[in-house]
């Protein structure tokens, strides 16, 4: 026990120090008490009677002395004489009211009189005890103080912390992203947060009272109703409802509407409360949480579209078009009717994409659709399938030329140019038609049989339509024969190089040869390379193609040097397929096939049109470039007859040019005029180029072109196509000749 006086000034400033004082050891908290009396002996013997109890004690022998303490310091209980000789106890209980000292205050008074009893009570006192009092009953009543002020003090924490929780949980509410509400029986809006003024417009106070269907969309009152009066809590309780709720404004701000929808996903449950009988429950309303997710809804909506349509054209793809066709087939046999399938593919979409980019290409398919939807009845249906391929479906055709006139009108709409950043483009499109349910049943085989037809048109020449024929499958069954045969062909050697001269009318000596592939067919006999090149390249074989070429050609070069190897060097020229310049391993294939045959690259030429100039042009001067620096020449072939232009010249490593042969099959006279061929030998001569002529045939035409200064040719006239062996023997005859 700790007893403080005023003489005890150093004892009273270690207690100054805080308001409540703790054990050192147990740390729990001791009771402080203030015992004030003006008589030492009374004072001295309070403090002996509570010396044995836990209690830290603090004296004072006067009202100012108990003013002080009680202003600077924190009591749990005060002992109070009432007769003090300055202030009375009820002046200083009066003190303690004014200033809301908690404290609390058993008097203890010599006092007989029954005013000052009530006047202590009146004024706050938790007992009243009169002198002498009884040991025991003292105890027992600053005991029942204490525990009194405890539950008091644990009263006030529980009622602050719920005042705390409910101050969180009433922000936690009304911060909250969802609206969260609670209804009566009666479907009436009982509390609703914040978040419905700034979702929907509306202000929580003017929805107290009112029933929940204001908000709801007509359409969805009777789902809502499920909803709004949920009677099931816990797993069965309702999740994840979609509702549409009327809102005051837009939520994208754009424009201000009086009534705007927004979905909202809901999540209720039943409340109740106890009744009057023992565990009976009472259902008095629900609880509910309202989570926005227009946002996410248009997501689903936008991510549902592009699934099912062309993203650039915005038509249907080829999932929604087999949709719809099935279900017009679907109807079509229920109605016993015919419909129209139909298959347009543009044509020289693919030069002017490579020309004019992408982008012009992109803005070609965007124009062509419009054009192609506009031709259309409103029930048909027009997809794009990939690339420049739409698909067109015609439900209910009352005979076949119902699908010949919509044919016709898109045949008419093409014939206008169309404007492409400033440039006029023509284009066709080339239509193939199956009708069900003659030409097929089932979706695939109405597809397929369009597909067919469609070839059918662009074999013929392109630009125009024409209905499926069974005959037609005979040929697409020859186009599968012939490519199975072409990758057989590479498998089992069926391939094989051709070397065509190249003269100097001058000297009559070799001077080169142009590398042509032939393919020894078991069936058709020998095959030149324009009977079946084009078709490998619409198959995706040019790539194997053009390695074996490479190969090939190599490995021919090889043998040459080594059968003869006083023989003057030549150079071969191999004609380089666009598809095989796009590839980014062109160059190290080369490469690497020079490295493994020890080739040195100034025996070797590679050829390319004018229309690789135009593919990707920074791409393949790069590739040139390379093989420049490994020593192989560049040659351009068939020049003039594309897309001839001096600026190209100027820009790629070019070291000779090569007339087509339909300039030279011109020449009928030696003393003729034929500019176009003057003016290459012009060009040539005036850059510094190598030229050489295609196709001579004749003497006239071997003349014209010596004395007009391209004196390097090759053609019937001096020599056909020679298989390797042929080839290397005319070299070594050359050979002996000029020895």
């Amino acid at each position: 026990m700790n007893v403080i006086s005023a003489n005890d000034s150093v004892a009273f400033n270690v207690a100054m120090g805080g308001a409540d004082s703790l054990d050192s050891i147990s740390g729990k908290t001791i009771p402080r008490l203030l015992l004030v009396d003006d008589e030492p002996v009374l004072l001295r013997s309070l403090c002996a009677l509570l010396e044995s109890r836990e209690y830290q004690l603090v004296t004072a022998s006067c009202g100012a002395e108990a003013m002080e303490y009680l202003s600077k310091r924190q009591f749990d209980l005060a002992l109070l004489d009432l007769r003090l000789p300055d202030f009375s106890g009820h002046e200083i209980m009066d003190f303690i009211k004014a200033k809301s000292i908690d404290v609390k205050v058993i008097v203890l008074s010599g006092d007989s009189g029954i005013e000052a009893a009530i006047g202590a009570l009146k004024r706050g006192a938790y007992g009243y005890m009169r002198k002498p009092y009884a040991r025991e009953e003292l105890l027992a009543t600053i005991d029942n103080a204490l525990q009194q002020r405890r539950l008091e003090q644990e009263n006030r924490s529980i009622a602050w912390q719920l005042e705390c929780s409910e101050k969180l949980y009433r922000y936690l509410v009304d911060s909250s992203p969802d609206i969260i509400y609670t209804l009566n029986q009666a479907g009436q809006f009982t509390f609703v947060n914040d978040c419905v003024e700034q979702l929907l417009g509306f202000a929580p106070a003017e929805l107290i009272g009112k029933h929940f269907s204001v908000l709801v969309h007509d359409e969805d009152l009777e789902r809502a109703r499920y909803v709004f009066h949920e009677r099931r809590v816990g797993d069965r309780a309702s999740r994840n409802v979609e509702l549409r709720l009327k809102s005051l404004h837009d939520n994208d701000q754009e424009r201000t509407f009086d009534n705007t929808l927004m979905t909202i996903s809901f999540n209720s449950m039943g409340m109740y409360s106890l009744g009057n009988e023992a565990n009976k429950r009472e259902f008095f309303g629900t609880y509910g949480v309202a989570r926005d997710i227009t946002d996410r809804k248009r997501a689903e909506e936008l991510i549902s579209y592009q699934a099912y349509h062309d993203i650039l054209t915005e038509l249907p793809n080829r999932v929604l078009f087999k949709d719809r066709l099935g279900l017009a087939v679907i109807q079509a046999k229920r109605n016993e009717a015919e419909l129209a399938v139909m298959f347009v593919d543009l044509d020289r979409f693919k030069l002017v994409n490579d020309t004019l980019g992408h982008v012009i290409g992109d803005a070609l398919l965007q124009q062509a659709a419009s054009r192609l939807k506009e031709c259309l009845r409103r029930g048909d249906t027009l997809a794009r399938i990939g690339g420049d391929e739409f698909t067109v479906v015609l439900p209910e055709l009352r005979d076949r030329k119902d699908a010949a006139i919509i044919a016709d009108k898109f045949y008419a709409s093409f014939c206008t140019p169309f404007i492409l950043d400033g440039n006029e483009v023509f284009i066709s499109a080339s239509i193939g038609i199956a009708v069900y349910p003659d030409d097929g049943q089932s979706i695939d085989e109405l597809l397929r049989h369009a597909d067919i037809a469609m070839y059918h048109v662009k074999a013929q020449g392109k630009n125009g339509y024409s209905f499926y024929d069974d005959s037609m499958l005979d040929v697409s069954y020859q186009k599968i024969a012939l490519e199975q045969s072409l990758r057989r062909a590479l498998e089992q050697d069926e391939l094989e190089m051709y070397y065509q001269p190249q003269v100097d009318s001058l000297s009559g000596a070799v001077v080169g040869a142009e590398a042509l592939m032939r393919w020894n067919h078991p069936e058709r006999g020998l095959l030149t390379a324009g009977e079946f090149l084009p078709f490998a390249e619409e198959n995706g074989l040019m790539t194997p193609i053009s390695d074996w070429m490479l190969g090939a050609l190599c490995r021919d070069l090889l043998q040459c040097n080594q059968c003869n190897s006083s023989m003057e060097p030549f150079r071969l020229s191999l004609n380089i397929s666009p598809h095989y310049l796009d590839r980014h391993d062109f160059f190290d294939k080369i490469h690497g096939m020079f490295a493994h045959y020890a080739i040195d690259p100034v025996q070797i030429e590679v050829e390319i049109t004018e229309n690789v100039c135009i593919r990707n042009l920074q791409h393949a001067i790069d590739q040139l470039n390379k093989l420049c620096q490994l020593g192989v020449s560049i040659a351009i072939d068939d020049f003039g007859t594309g897309y001839s232009s001096l600026s190209y010249l100027h820009r790629f490593p070019v070291h000779t040019i090569k007339i087509d042969q339909s300039f030279v099959r011109e020449i009928k006279s030696e003393n003729g005029h034929f500019p176009v061929i003057l003016a290459m030998i012009s060009i040539a001569r005036g850059l510094g180029l190598k030229i050489v002529a295609e196709g001579v045939e004749t003497v006239i035409q071997a003349r014209y072109l010596e004395q007009s200064g391209c004196t390097t040719m090759q053609g019937y006239f001096y020599h056909r196509p020679l298989p390797l062996g042929k080839f290397m023997e005319l070299l070594n005859q050359k050979q002996a000749i000029s020895a």
